[in-house]
C-alpha cells in the first residue's frame, strides 16, 4: 500500500473513532454513594429529575448541583428517595 493510501486511511480511522467517542459523551453520570441505605445509585438524567422533584418540594434551588450540598441535605435527599422507589432503574 503506498504512503498517501496509508495516511488517508489513518485519517478516516482517525475521523471514525473520533465520531464514535463524541457520541459517547452525551452519557454523562456518576455513581453516587448513599451511606445512610448502604448502597449505590447511577446519577444520570434520570436520577436527576427525581432531584428536581425533591428540590421544589423542599423549596430548594434546583440548580445545585446534589454534590454540593452539605451531609444533612444529602441525607434528606436519600430519606426522601428511598420512599420513592423505582424499580426498574434504583440501585444500578
Amino acid at each position: 500500500m503506498s504512503r498517501g493510501r496509508r495516511l488517508c486511511l489513518s485519517a478516516i480511522l482517525l475521523s471514525v473513532f473520533s465520531l464514535a467517542t463524541l457520541g459517547c459523551a452525551d452519557h454523562h453520570y456518576y455513581r453516587a454513594y448513599d451511606p445512610y441505605y448502604n448502597d449505590y445509585h447511577r446519577w444520570d438524567d434520570h436520577e436527576r429529575i427525581y432531584y428536581e422533584q425533591w428540590s421544589r418540594e423542599n423549596h430548594r434551588d434546583e440548580h445545585r448541583d446534589f454534590r454540593q450540598l452539605d451531609k444533612n441535605e444529602q441525607k434528606e435527599y436519600w430519606t426522601w428517595r428511598h420512599s420513592h422507589p423505582d424499580q426498574d432503574h434504583d440501585h444500578r
